[in-house]
Order: C-alpha cells, then structure tokens, then sequence
C-alpha cells in the first residue's frame, strides 16, 4: 500500500511538475499605457548622445520597455513575426501603447517575448492561431549575371553583442529580428545602421538629386532584402503591405553602392508593390514610370545594375490570424 501510495505521489508531483513547466512565463509587474507622442528634440539628443532608442522595443537585464508601439506591433514582437504576416482588424495599428515591465529574477532577455504574449493575452485578451497563406511579395531574384557593382567583401560581419557598451552616437534597436545599432549623422542627413550577421549600410540623402545614397558593405541578400523593405516601409507604408524577400539563392556577403530617387520609392510604395516584371508565382502590371528629378534611377534600374531583379511574386507566408482582443487594456 506505501509503495502504491508513493508511486501516486511521485505521479501527481511530476505531473505538477510538467504542467508548471508549461506555463507561460510572465513579467513581474507591467504598466500598460496611452502612449506618448516622444519629444523630437529629446529623442535626437539620446540618439546622438549614444544609448537606446526612446521608442520601439528596449529589452535589458531586469526591464523591458516597448515604446509608442501600435497593438499590431506588440504582437508581431511578441510572436516573432513580421507586422505584414499578422492578420486582424485594422484598428490594431490606430491606437499607441507604452508598456514598461520588470523581468522576474532568474528570467533572461530571451524570455521577454514570451512574457509578452502572456501581458497581451491577459490585459488585451488576444487570442491568436497560426496558419499558413499565400501572400504578395516583393522577390528579389538573379538575372543572368551579376554585375561588378556587387563585389564580394574580403570581411565578414560579425553578431551584435548587445552586452557592449554603445560608443558616442550610438542606438541599440531591437525590431523583432534581432538587434541593429544605428548611429546618426546629422550633418550629412543619414546614419548608419549595424545588421549584425546581414552587414552594414550607410546611408544618406543627396538633395541634388532628390534620392537615397546606400553603401552596403558585408551584406548579405537577406540583409539587402531586409533594407529595402524598411525603406518602403520609410516612405510609403510597406510597400502597401508588401516586403521585399530573397529569392535569390545567392550566398555570401557583397560590398554594394545605390542612388534610389525618393519619388520613385515612394511611387511604388503607394502602388502597392506592383513593379511588373511578372516573377515565379507573381505577375503584376507594371508600374506607373515616374520622372526622378536630377537623374536619379529608379528602384528598378538600380537594383537590375547589380543583375537583380524585383519582381511581383507571392510566397506561402506563416500568417499570426487575431481571433479576438480588446481595444482598451484592463487597468494597470
């Protein structure tokens, strides 16, 4: 009868055990608020000052602050998915939140967007499921050669070590796919920004000719995908809800300058994508031909002068579907 008796116990405690270990973790203590429109003249100082962004996503040891962020976005960070891939009620992105929170002792930056999922689902009551959808995109592919324009690098980049202290002038972001710094520069109206692994690019405006000068270097396909996504993102909203991805099946990292005339960006932001070329799965109508002041090539000429193409395309994308959430958080 012991035996039967300890056998039992040693069952219910293990089973104790399994279901606590399948609880999601959960911050300390979290606010959660209207957020707040973040003062320009503070913002640039911090960011030229060196430290962390006063908006987005800052995750350290013991806090976790997400800043002036839409709900859209708060899920799309807590999922670890692209805002484009989540799918719900377009008031998801009209209202802004600030969320600070306390991470629990023995908890580690790692567990941070777990917390978040179990902060959503209690105070927004989010409920959420995954599936599998064919989604526009925009496909960066091969043409027949590669130009010279696109030279291998002779270095490597290396993974950000956010543990590093930040030099002058230095922002530390964390947009959902792993860490960038950005550095500002003021004077030459640009920055730049650190991918980690994907490489470098600096970037600036050039007034004489109304567009974008990039200088990658180390970059990989994915990080040149990654960037041109974030400038559609810059001026037009996402290439009307498209990103651009590689499907180039080239490796390695390449060392690459680009012009790109602003007009024209923002022509094919506002258009949705829709730059023709009929790619694998695609097909779209060609885009309407802007006229870039100064002579500045369009986003098509200046990626076909590296032998690549963009083309309208679509992919099987995860997609994170919201079932249900609330407008307004339950009090603090």
């Amino acid at each position: 009868m012991r035996t039967i008796l300890r056998n039992l116990g040693l069952g219910l405690t293990l089973t104790a055990v399994a279901a606590f270990g399948q609880t999601k973790p959960a911050f300390e203590v979290a606010s959660v608020r209207i957020g707040t429109q973040p003062d320009a003249t503070k913002m640039m100082a911090a960011m030229q000052g060196g430290g962390k962004a006063p908006i987005g996503v800052n995750v350290g040891p013991h806090r976790a602050e997400y800043q002036f962020m839409d709900l859209k976005s708060l899920i799309a960070n807590a999922y670890g998915v692209k805002t484009y891939q989540v799918t719900g009620p377009d008031w998801l992105t009209t209202q802004r939140f600030d969320i600070v929170a306390t991470l629990p002792d023995g908890a580690s930056k790692d567990d941070a967007p777990k917390m978040l999922q179990a902060l959503l689902e209690d105070r927004f009551k989010l409920a959420v499921h995954r599936t599998n959808a064919e989604h526009p995109v925009l496909a960066l592919v091969a043409g027949k050669s590669t130009s010279s324009k696109m030279k291998p690098s002779t270095e490597r980049p290396v993974a950000i070590d956010e543990a590093a202290p930040l030099q002058q002038g230095e922002t530390l972001l964390n947009q959902g796919d792993g860490p960038m710094i950005m550095k500002m520069d003021a004077a030459a109206g640009g920055a730049t920004i650190n991918m980690g692994v994907n490489g470098k690019v600096v970037f600036k405006m050039n007034p004489a000719t109304q567009a974008v000068h990039l200088d990658f270097s180390m970059v990989t396909m994915k990080g040149f995908a990654d960037l041109l996504t974030q400038l559609f993102g810059q001026f037009g909203g996402a290439a009307g809800g498209r990103t651009v991805v590689d499907m180039s099946e080239i490796k390695g990292n390449y060392e690459v300058s680009l012009e790109i005339s602003l007009m024209d960006m923002m022509n094919v932001a506002r258009q949705g994508g829709d730059i023709g070329g009929g790619g694998p799965g695609g097909g779209g109508a060609p885009m309407v031909a802007s006229d870039p002041a100064g002579g500045a090539a369009t986003l098509t000429d200046a990626v076909q002068s590296l032998g690549m193409k963009l083309v309208s395309s679509k992919a099987m994308v995860e997609q994170l579907v919201v079932d249900h959430a609330e407008k307004t958080p339950t009090e603090n």
